[in-house]
């Protein structure tokens, strides 16, 4: 089943799968637009929790950023996006998730030229939803750094190149797709990211403050200079880090954050997993506590007047 309607010209609708097993009605759409940056058609997935179908209520929406390995084109390499975080524990684990979420495809932007991990990925290893059970979860990296306090240290540089800055525009036209076309709650808004997807976490809240309930990066820390709108806004904030980390280390967050305290933000959490490495992102999306803060976080729109 299938149905195409045109949205602004930047969006196509189309309906890739429906499952339904026992108490499941979760569904995962696949929506085209234009991107803005490339001009080009591309897609992101959308997924539905279980319950929208029967609801009248309007639902909390999360915007789940990918890391550097899962770039592609936002076509046949989509499913890479399948390959960790929320949207993973949702569609592949069936994890009860009450969120609509939105799950795009970063460009490449040249990096699979210079990346091996981009160039020999092989598409038969995207993750499958099963029709009954889920399957094994795969173990965490192996961890040879030993744990140590971080002290803190500021990077040279705003956030890693190439990254999801370059399509805030794209991102935010998805957001208000889904909040005019879908029954979505505007004032509970939310995005999060691991890795490289953590760095744009930052980057999208600093540029658009008054658009996100709550953020939380995961394995990307946010530079100082990004932080006064974040501030102003009031914007709760959880990130995540790993203590064995040898990719994104613990001691760059600390300058961020101090900022934030700086600013008078109060509502700022850190969680440093010092027994886990850069894929700490595999703990904090498997467990309920993310979700738990994130519902109850809710857009204040008189904070910044």
């Amino acid at each position: 089943m299938s149905s195409t309607l045109i949205f602004p010209a930047l969006f196509t609708f189309s309906v890739i799968f429906l499952f339904a097993s026992g108490c499941q009605t979760d569904k995962l759409e696949r929506v085209s637009y234009t991107s803005q940056v490339a001009g080009e058609e591309r897609d992101f997935y959308l997924y539905l929790p279980n319950g929208y179908k029967f609801s009248d209520k309007d639902w909390p929406v999360m915007m789940f950023l990918h890391g550097n390995g899962e770039r592609g084109n936002g076509k046949n390499e989509l499913d890479f996006v399948l390959g960790h975080g929320p949207l993973k524990e949702a569609w592949i684990y069936k994890k009860d998730l009450p969120f609509i979420i939105i799950s795009p495809q970063l460009h490449m932007f040249g990096m699979d030229e210079h990346t091996a991990y981009l160039q020999n990925r092989d598409t038969t290893s995207f993750p499958k939803r099963l029709e009954e059970g889920v399957p094994e979860r795969a173990p965490f990296f192996d961890t040879p750094e030993k744990m140590t306090g971080a002290e803190s240290e500021l990077a040279d540089y705003l956030t890693l190149p190439n990254g999801w800055e370059r399509v805030e525009r794209d991102l935010i036209d998805m957001i208000d797709h889904v909040i005019e076309n879908y029954r979505a709650d505007s004032n509970r808004v939310y995005v999060t990211g691991l890795s490289y997807g953590g760095f744009g976490t930052w980057h999208l809240a600093s540029s658009y403050p008054e658009r996100f309930a709550a953020i939380a990066p995961v394995a990307g820390w946010g530079h100082p200079d990004l932080m006064s709108p974040i501030a102003e806004h009031k914007i709760p904030v959880w990130a995540f880090a790993g203590g064995r980390d040898p990719v994104v280390r613990a001691k760059h967050f600390y300058p961020g954050l101090n900022k934030l305290e700086e600013l008078g933000h109060q509502q700022v959490r850190f969680t440093n997993h010092e027994d886990l490495g850069h894929d700490t992102w595999k703990r904090v999306y498997r467990s309920d506590d993310l979700y738990t803060w994130l519902l109850s976080q809710k857009l204040d729109r008189t904070a910044s007047k």
